[in-house]
């Protein structure tokens, strides 16, 4: 099996990444509304992280987008922390660690943009996703921060990029 590789996105990537996003969300039954699934940017990933300060990694084998997830700074929100943003994997990408690795590079970008600490809001019953971000560091929060306009994401967790 080929190792995958993650590098940033390319404009090319654009459909894909949106229908690897999409098609997970529906898969897991994520509603259409208050989520991803429904953000103007996901069919225009490339030039919405094409700024300073963000960057969008896709996850490829076998030239195919198996998954991807993004750094940007948290909207709606005074301090200087960013948020792990669209973070998905296809069913062939669960399971073999890339997850991890995808972290630690978004987390890599992160820190060197300056920022001090990384949210992300996730759904309760996204389980095994809880447990990956746990076991990176990212710990349960009671309230959300910011605005990102997921209401139906209810679950807020933080880690602390300063050490």
């Amino acid at each position: 099996m080929p190792t995958p590789t993650i590098r940033e996105i390319n404009i090319e990537d654009n459909p894909h990444v949106a229908k690897c996003v999409r098609d997970v969300l529906i898969e897991f039954g994520v509603p259409k509304v208050g989520t991803a699934y429904e953000d103007a940017s996901l069919d225009c990933m490339y030039e919405t992280y094409n700024h300073p300060k963000m960057v969008y990694l896709v996850l490829e084998e076998n030239s195919q987008i198996i998954g991807s997830a993004g750094i940007a700074k948290l909207d709606n929100h005074n301090g200087n922390i960013c948020e792990l943003q669209k973070m998905y994997f296809a069913p062939e990408a669960r399971g073999r660690g890339l997850g991890t690795k995808m972290i630690a590079k978004c987390l890599e970008y992160a820190k060197d943009f300056g920022f001090e600490a990384c949210y992300l809001e996730t759904m309760p019953y996204m389980d095994a996703a809880r447990a990956l971000y746990a076991k990176n560091g990212f710990e349960i929060i009671d309230k959300p921060l910011g605005n990102t306009g997921h209401y139906s994401c209810t679950i807020y967790m933080l880690k602390n990029l300063k050490n």
